[in-house]
């Protein structure tokens, strides 16, 4: 599989490693169970990697979401509200160190937070951008929909942490999605192009948050990357229109439908999820240049 040139918008994709984390089998795989009793009852744990992405563009780096704070795991009192902290260990186990911080797992590749040019934050969740401190100078692109869940009432009540979020060097663009006629894209609702160039496309893909969105990478002569973040677990499940324990059951299925239809139209499009195992294996074989992890 040929790769791309000096003239080519994207020079390499990496997958960084921001920690790993364990969730209830329940989360993963969805369960008839109130969600609250398997969180409460459920002895069941399965190992996760935390991650984000790097892409290696012309203009400059481009994150999809920021990873996880190693100051979740060494403060006590990063999450404020007591309901939080109680349930943060009962849904999550997470294991991180100093060394997992962004910027860390940056430089073991050789890049600097300040080359940062843009991070796409995939939803508000604490483990997707628990990095943006360090890149203070980006642009961070969120969707409009889930940075409208900051003006409701308890935004902490879904792991969107405003304390985390609404950082003062922060410099937040909450986006809108423009219509298109381009039959890859138009079943999503509009798109967003990142980078002018057609090679980083977002669309709304709601069903994990009411926000969410997921990134298509694309360069010539490569397979195309869906980067979808936490739409699904494990892609396989995804395919098989299986959905996890949380987020809305009906609006994923709409969702999961979508990305099948956009697979059937790139028999080689390469789905990658922020907690799939699965991820940079499939990230390292798709003939992207340095397609690996930190």
């Amino acid at each position: 599989m040929s790769r791309p040139d000096n003239d080519q918008a994207i020079k390499a994709v990496h997958i960084l490693s921001t920690g790993m984390g364990e969730q209830h089998k329940e989360h993963r795989h969805g369960s008839r169970l109130p969600q609250l009793w398997w969180v409460l009852t459920s002895q069941s744990w399965i190992k996760v990697p935390i991650t984000c992405f790097v892409i290696e563009h012309r203009d400059g780096l481009v994150l999809f979401d920021t990873g996880l704070d190693p100051a979740i795991k060494s403060d006590p009192n990063y999450i404020d509200s007591v309901i939080g902290r109680f349930l943060l260990g009962r849904i999550f186990r997470l294991h991180i160190t100093p060394d997992d911080a962004l910027g860390k797992q940056l430089e073991k590749l050789g890049l600097a937070p300040g080359d940062v040019k843009k991070a796409v934050i995939s939803h508000l969740h604490f483990d997707h951008i628990g990095g943006i401190a360090e890149i203070p100078e980006a642009e961070l692109i969120v969707g409009k929909d889930e940075w409208d869940q900051l003006s409701g009432p308890h935004p902490e009540r879904e792991w969107v942490l405003r304390e985390h979020i609404e950082l003062p060097s922060a410099k937040w663009n909450p986006i809108d999605f423009a219509p298109t006629d381009d039959p890859l894209l138009a079943p999503f609702g509009g798109c967003y192009d990142v980078m002018g160039d057609g090679s980083m496309i977002l669309m709304p893909t709601p069903g994990h948050t009411p926000g969410s969105l997921s990134m298509l990478v694309r360069s010539d002569g490569l397979s195309p990357l869906l980067l979808v973040a936490d739409l699904a677990y494990d892609i396989k499940l995804l395919m098989k229109d299986q959905v996890p324990g949380t987020g809305d059951a009906d609006t994923l299925r709409s969702t999961y439908a979508k990305v099948r239809a956009l697979k059937e139209q790139l028999p080689d499009l390469v789905i990658l999820g922020s907690h799939d195992p699965a991820s940079a294996g499939a990230l390292a074989s798709s003939g992207w240049p340095a397609g690996k992890s930190s």
